[in-house]
């Protein structure tokens, strides 16, 4: 089956591109367009009233459909922001900084995180250990043992590394062990997996929070992150918005602030929810049209396989099987990653790429090469390759 069908107006506006970064930048379903055209009829017939009808109606149709995705059984845990930044930090207001606070976490996270943390790292009240990835073999190991010895107030690591595509090959195993070497609140940060790799969050459910959004492997573009949040959990973050007081307002008032008994515990405030309705119309794409993130997962493996075979018969001097940063496809995200000789060559030969209409991204000495459903293997061309 053919996948470029749904995705007819951004293909018709990069004729002849290869787009291997989206990863970064996922092209958008058409579907997505009549979304943002019924956002904007639903706000121009209901006005004022059109808060009701979102937050009724729209919002816990995309918390189910998630919810689906993830194999969760409450999707009123699931609340939503413009971006992970904003729902990371309101967790991190949930801890006493005045006590001293202690994060793990890796070296391979997001700016999001790794900005932020490196920021509250200056202060001489909060510890942060990072645990590098690479070695890939021994990570979890690694990483269990910097949890025992840290005791840790909040542990956050990625399920798939924005740097370098591997994934921690069984998270539940991961989060079990950390569990079990010390009492922190656990975070994931699932955006390079969410609607890439199949991802069974049951056993998880309640005992982390887990963050991702719609920007890449969801295909509904920037503006609509969300995070799991485990119930029960007695937090009071102090980054809050009036979207939090949801489910408690009718509460007995006393002197202290109150918070909803679900997810939207850790909401903000007003946002814009064309983002929600881009993503609810992907969402129920995938859903009539029976598509699944395993069969997604599965196109999308077949297509890196290609890419390497063509590779191989170019034969050039560091993009090859040798530079992949982990050649193991079964514990490995929806992009590649090759290191190059040095930063400077990495994008020299990312900008060479581009004048051939080669899409490309790259960080440092890292050169990304991602693939999506609307990739077919007769989109593999890559005979410039033998000029660079």
């Amino acid at each position: 089956m053919s996948f470029k069908q749904f995705y007819r107006g951004f293909l018709a506006a990069n004729p002849n591109v290869q787009h291997y970064a989206c990863h970064s930048h996922h092209y958008w379903p058409d579907v997505t367009r009549d979304a943002v055209l019924r956002y904007w009829d639903d706000s121009a017939r209901l006005v004022d009233d059109k808060w009701e009808h979102i937050l009724g109606l729209e919002v816990p149709a995309v918390q189910q459909l998630i919810a689906n995705e993830l194999k969760l059984k409450n999707p009123a845990q699931l609340v939503f922001a413009s971006n992970t930044h904003e729902l990371l930090f309101r967790l991190l207001t949930a801890f006493s900084w005045n006590n001293g606070l202690k994060v793990l976490t890796t070296d391979s996270e997001f700016h999001s995180f790794s900005r932020q943390i490196a920021r509250l790292g200056e202060e001489s009240n909060i510890e942060v250990v990072r645990v590098a990835t690479e070695p890939f073999a021994n990570f979890p190991e690694r990483f269990v043992e910097a949890a025992a010895a840290l005791q840790p107030d909040l542990v956050f690591v990625s399920h798939v590394f924005f740097n370098s595509g591997v994934a921690v090959p069984d998270l539940t195993s991961l989060v079990n062990t950390v569990a079990e070497a010390c009492k922190a609140t656990i975070a994931v940060d699932g955006y390079h997996g969410f609607m890439a790799i199949p991802t069974d969050l049951s056993s998880l459910e309640g005992r982390i929070f887990y963050l991702a959004g719609s920007y890449k492997y969801a295909q509904g573009g920037e503006g609509c992150c969300f995070m799991l949040v485990p119930e029960h959990n007695n937090f009071r973050p102090i980054y809050t918005g009036w979207f939090a007081e949801f489910g408690a307002l009718s509460a007995a008032k006393s002197g202290a602030v109150q918070y909803s008994k679900d997810g939207y515990q850790f909401a903000g405030a007003t946002m814009d929810f064309t983002a929600l309705y881009r993503l609810r119309a992907v969402l129920d794409l995938y859903q009539q049209e029976q598509i699944s993130t395993a069969q997604v997962h599965q196109h999308v493996q077949s297509l890196q396989q290609h890419f390497l075979q063509s590779l191989d018969e170019i034969a050039h001097p560091w993009l090859n099987r040798q530079s992949l940063l982990q050649n193991f496809q079964a514990d490995h995200g929806h992009f590649l990653t090759f290191r190059g000789p040095s930063a400077e060559a990495v994008a020299a030969l990312s900008q060479f790429l581009a004048t051939h209409q080669i899409k490309t991204d790259y960080r440092g000495d890292r050169l990304r090469f991602g693939f999506a459903i609307y990739h077919d293997i007769d989109d593999i061309k890559l005979a410039a390759l033998k000029e660079a």
